[in-house]
């Protein structure tokens, strides 16, 4: 008998040796598998009557396996299935009654119950699916197991299949009293030499574990299964998508109007096998004749003609051949689309008798539906709440200062919250965390959120006036103001009056859409020549006669007014062979998906510049389109280097970009602040944690590592930084505007909380270990080491996630050497994914009790011990817990923080909110009487 342990699986036996069993062949199988429950539960509630702990009760059950280790996993799965048999008796029992005439009364008199009420329950349809799941797991996974061999079925699996780590224990232990086998195995890792990924694996009855190391015959269940009901029912995890027929596909061109709904699918209402299912719209996949595939916005249209299930709107021309105005189909039957579906909605099956699917649930026949959801409603809404500088800076100098302000009370609120921290170990790792953050924060330079900002999906109305908005999540008759990244400047925000009684928003949208607004075609053009097929926004309410919050902005450029990209520079043919365009005679090649993000960041870095310094609105113009031209480059085969010429960047890159570096030597490149704070700067490489020197600053070890290049010559080794990590003073990387200083100010105080905090860090001692306590808190001693060492799993599965990851996508670039820099993100997504999901790679947080915290802080966890506990836990419950209770007032730090919340139009209940005090205590703060 082979035994494999792992801690992964806590006292579970990989393959074990089952209680009273005879050969292959365990106690309680045959005819009747379970035939002695009643035994087993008698034995076990005797045991335990007599005060015996589970631990007990395995050894003298037999629940030890030839190692001598108590199996109290195997007790308790087996305990939970005895359970759920004897319940399934008596359900059988209540049904025979109540088949023979007799009503919930006369069942429970005749069964010895004290009321009806147990009787109901008992014959509750629910509750009997919901105690037969392990069964239904059992009957899924033995269907598979016969059809395709050797399942795998280890840690994670439970989460792909959608059901609980113990019904899947349970449905394991039915099949291996049927005889089927359950092995472990360790399987190298092609990536990583040395290293091996853990297996348990479910097998056909006769096989041998030596069976299990023919790699390749590991199936895993996300290729066929997956449930959405915890167990009751199963669904393969993703279908090859069913095709729609191009003939109930009607475009509408550029000249009938498609342009103005660039990017949305309407379908007809009613009809099950284009359904959105529980949603009003839904960014979509759907495959066309099974060749070619529609992507885009799908929203409920109305007045359809005849024949016409789906129209598909676009800028194209009429004369376009029809499936021309599609995409190809990748050549992947996994990711056909060359897109991540939903993990959980991506797919929808209906009922259809003439189906070749068979509902789990009802048994009825059912078809798959033609959409395939990448985002739904209600996936918009979940976007960072913060504002970039890249839109900040090129607003009114009043709202930089003041959201600067704002960021900076917070920063010193937290700080102040931190240094008040009674356990020194605690307030060490915070203080670690706080100043890693405010040194990132002065790179990045983003500021505070305004009042009730979110990012929004924008859809389109034919209906609604240049100057409104239908937008539901505000209020009606306010005003607010839509933001688009990469954001050009304040002549991109269109700021309109919310119109929520327009009855074309309504009809498609209906009146609580989760996280959409809905502007016509001239405001999506002035974002940045937006697209209706899943372009998002972020709304900001401002501007209304009660708003403290103005934000600029101005008339829309001269030079951008009916500019087009794909008019202006798209191809006339374009071979996918070769990667060549033509467009009037002159062949050109196009833009590699590598290149794009570095244009793209050349493009707004050169904007940013020369809003700060002034250009007028006619080189603006300039600069402008050509981002334009470098975002849809890839996407529509652009002539993006014929714009470079046409409009002019070298010269403007000399005129704005010009500067004298630090070496004394005029360059062109970033110019100002807000460009150069995240440009690279190379390092020499560096070893080991820094040095926290007594002012607060780091000092690094550098290596000086030498190494022959490509070239055949010698090269010193370095590492990427960045400008502003590596300069003390800001204001070093500033030509000087006066949105430049505020930066600079802001990113110095940054860098001068960070290095306080590291001070205090220096400082701050450690908290006595005590053994006495650690001997009246040793049951929570132990409970927090099993805690750390459970959450600490997650490193090892995360490893083997990144290595089973890499395998398959270094096999998918074997097998596709084309494969672009997009494609190559998206196959990495996707298989992180799914390698996370299949070895439960996740994050774990320890909750720590409240008689935890009090072993913490009487001593009795060793600091090394706090620490781990630290990395896993939450870090606003940790604080909340280590502040001191006694505290009366706010601190200076709080009170700056109201003040500026209050200035940045936050209203004194959102800001008592945030604070957790009352609104008075606001009101008093901010007129000076606290």
């Amino acid at each position: 008998m082979d035994y494999i342990y792992d801690d992964e699986y806590d006292d579970e036996l990989m393959h074990y040796g089952m209680p009273r069993r005879s050969g292959r062949y365990p106690w309680g199988s045959g005819k009747n598998p379970y035939q002695h429950s009643a035994d087993f539960l008698a034995r076990y509630e005797e045991l335990e009557a007599q005060g015996l702990s589970q631990v007990d009760i395995a050894k003298a059950m037999g629940f030890v396996n030839p190692a001598g280790k108590t199996q109290t996993t195997l007790l308790r799965t087996q305990l939970s299935l005895a359970k759920e048999e004897r319940r399934m008796l008596k359900v059988a029992t209540a049904k025979a009654l109540q088949a023979d005439g007799l009503n919930p009364s006369e069942i429970a008199r005749k069964m010895g119950y004290p009321n009806e009420s147990s009787v109901r329950s008992l014959l509750n349809q629910s509750a009997e699916t919901r105690m037969n799941k392990s069964q239904s797991i059992a009957k899924q996974l033995q269907e598979l197991v016969d059809t395709k061999g050797m399942i795998d079925v280890g840690a994670g699996v439970e989460r792909e299949l959608g059901v609980s780590k113990e019904k899947l224990s349970e449905a394991l232990f039915i099949l291996q009293t049927k005889g089927y086998e359950v092995y472990g195995a360790g399987i190298p890792q092609a990536t990583n030499p040395g290293k091996q990924t853990n297996v348990k694996v479910l097998c056909p009855p006769g096989t041998e574990h030596k069976d299990v190391y023919n790699y390749g015959d590991i199936k895993s269940v996300k290729d066929y299964v997956v449930s959405y009901d915890g167990g009751e029912s199963f669904r393969k995890s993703f279908e090859y998508p069913e095709s729609l027929s191009s003939k109930r596909v009607q475009v509408r061109y550029n000249e009938q109007g498609g342009a103005d709904k660039d990017g949305i699918i309407e379908i007809r209402r009613g009809v099950e096998d284009i359904s959105l299912g529980n949603s009003s719209y839904a960014q979509v996949r759907i495959a066309v004749d099974g060749t070619h595939y529609l992507k885009g916005m799908a929203v409920y249209g109305d007045n359809m003609p005849d024949g016409v299930d789906v129209i598909f709107n676009t800028n194209k021309h009429l004369g376009t051949e029809k499936m021309d105005c599609f995409k190809k189909l990748k050549d992947d039957p996994e990711n056909p689309f060359g897109a991540l579906l939903k993990e959980h909605g991506g797919q929808r099956y209906y009922d259809d008798p003439n189906g070749k699917f068979v509902d789990p649930v009802t048994g009825k026949k059912q078809s798959l539906s033609v959409i395939n959801k990448t985002r739904e409603e209600g996936d918009w809404g979940e976007w960072s709440k913060e504002l970039s500088a890249q839109f900040l800076s090129k607003q009114n100098q009043k709202l930089i200062d003041t959201q600067l302000n704002l960021t900076k009370a917070n920063r010193e609120a937290e700080f102040s919250e931190i240094c008040a921290l009674t356990n020194p170990t605690v307030k060490k790792a915070l203080l670690k965390s706080f100043a890693d953050d405010c040194d990132a924060a002065a790179v990045h330079l983003k500021a505070a959120a305004l009042p009730r900002q979110r990012y929004q999906v924008i859809l389109p109305l034919t209906t609604i006036k240049d100057d409104e908005v239908y937008a539901p999540n505000y209020k009606n008759g306010e005003k607010i103001a839509l933001i688009r990244f990469p954001h050009g400047g304040t002549f991109e925000i269109p700021i309109l009056k919310v119109n929520n009684n327009n009855p074309e928003g309504i009809r498609l949208y209906g009146k609580n859409p989760a996280d959409m607004v809905g502007i016509n075609k001239h405001n999506a053009d002035r974002l940045s020549g937006a697209d209706f097929d899943g372009d998002f926004i972020q709304a900001i309410p401002c501007n209304s006669p009660n708003s403290r919050v103005r934000i600029t902005s101005t008339r829309p450029l001269e030079g951008l007014k009916g500019f087009d990209t794909k008019e202006f520079y798209g191809p006339d043919s374009y071979d996918e062979n070769t990667g060549y365009a033509i467009r009037n005679g002159k062949k050109y090649k196009c833009m590699a998906d590598r290149y794009k993000q570095l244009q793209m960041g050349v493009a707004s870095n050169l904007i940013t510049d020369m809003t700060l310094r002034g250009a007028s609105p006619d080189e603006l113009a300039q600069a402008v389109r050509h981002s334009m031209v470098v975002i849809d480059a890839v996407k529509h085969h652009l002539d993006y280097r014929q714009s470079y010429i046409d409009n002019n960047i070298e010269g403007l890159k000399k005129k704005y970009q010009s500067h004298v570096d630090d070496d004394g030597v005029t360059r062109q490149g970033v110019s100002t602040l807000l460009s150069r704070a995240k440009s690279k700067q190379d390092v020499l490489k560096r070893k080991g944690m820094p040095r926290i020197n007594p002012d607060g600053s780091l000092t690094y070890k550098e290596v000086k590592e030498e190494y022959v290049g490509k070239d055949g010559k010698k090269h010193i080794r370095m590492q990427a930084s960045t400008r502003m990590a590596e300069t003390n003073d800001a204001f070093t990387l500033s030509s000087g505007t006066v949105q430049e200083v505020a930066y600079a100010r802001y990113a110095n105080s940054m860098k001068n909380l960070a290095n306080e905090a590291r001070k205090e860090y220096l400082n701050t001692g450690r908290i006595a270990y005590s053994p006495a306590a650690k001997a009246t808190y040793a049951k929570e001693v132990e409970s927090l080491k099993s805690k750390v060492n459970y959450a600490s799993l997650n490193a090892p599965r995360e490893r083997q996630a990144q290595a089973i990851a890499n395998s398959i996508v270094k096999a998918k670039k074997q097998s596709n050497p084309d494969m672009t820099k997009a494609e190559i993100k998206k196959a990495n997504q996707q298989a992180l994914q799914n390698a996370r999901a299949s070895v439960e790679a996740k994050r774990r947080r320890i909750e720590i009790t409240d008689k935890e915290w009090d072993a913490i802080q009487s001593g009795a966890v060793s600091e090394n011990l706090l620490n781990d506990v630290l990395k896993y836990t939450d870090t606003d419950a940790l604080r909340k817990r280590a502040t001191p209770r006694d505290i009366k007032g706010l601190s200076d730090a709080q009170k700056n923080r109201i003040k500026a919340l209050n200035a940045s139009g936050h209203t004194n209940a959102e800001i008592a909110d945030l604070l957790g005090v009352s609104t008075t205590t606001i009101s008093n703060t901010i007129r000076g009487k606290e």
